[in-house]
């Protein structure tokens, strides 16, 4: 991936725009609790930033299918109405699409979060008229990996060529789906990765926004 000119941008969104912590673990001890089941150790409960909330629930905190999909639905009963906004951008981000958008890229949301609460979210905080889409995964189950909310976003936006689409991610899951979507992947430091899960994939990786919007704009060797 060399001085490669890009003209589309896509985003996840959590621990990749905002800060969402505080609201996805709240809501995943509010389901334990509904369940009157222990919670698992925070280093589990931080392993949930980023993947589907089924996938989240099912294989990283051990539950059976019907536990799993009864602990989705009441996670997303609390967090419709208090946990999507206990969440706030990272300090940056406003100036890093600003500067995108000027550039002239077409910029977009890719995220694994149902698309209701990441229109509601990117609202909230005024980050909505950067976005020419946004893309997430249904309430109903459907777009519910990271390459087919990726594939979806690239038919909104009526991009054919993925020569000149990159996204931008802070989870292995993004790295992941942008390949098998065919487009490359930067991965964002400051979010919610573990220790080297970023650093394996031999992705290019950006320290800050500063530096991202760097490595974007200035035609940077990737």
């Amino acid at each position: 991936m060399k001085d490669k000119t890009y003209r589309y941008i896509l985003f996840d969104l959590d621990g990749t725009l905002t800060d969402s912590e505080e609201g996805i673990i709240a809501c995943a001890l509010h389901a334990f609790r509904e369940l009157g089941k222990p919670a698992p150790p925070m280093s589990t409960l931080r392993k949930m930033l980023g993947p589907p909330l089924y996938k989240s629930f099912r294989e990283i905190c051990g539950l059976p299918e019907d536990e799993a999909k009864r602990a989705v639905k009441v996670y997303r009963e609390r967090y419709a109405d208090v946990g999507l906004f206990e969440n706030k951008p990272y300090e940056g981000v406003t100036e890093m699409l600003s500067a995108l958008r000027d550039a002239g890229l077409t910029l977009a949301v890719s995220t694994c979060k149902p698309e209701p609460f990441a229109v509601r979210i990117l609202e909230k905080f005024g980050l909505s008229g950067y976005f020419a889409a946004v893309t997430g995964s249904g309430l109903d189950g459907s777009l519910d990996s990271k390459v087919e909310v990726i594939e979806e976003t690239l038919s909104r936006l009526g991009c054919k060529d993925i020569t000149c689409v990159l996204m931008v991610g802070d989870r292995k899951y993004d790295i992941e789906g942008a390949a098998a979507a065919g487009v490359d992947c930067i991965g964002a430091r400051w979010g919610y990765a573990q220790e080297g899960e970023l650093e394996s994939y031999g992705v290019p990786l950006a320290e800050s926004f500063s530096k991202l919007t760097e490595l974007i704009i200035k035609g940077h060797s990737l």
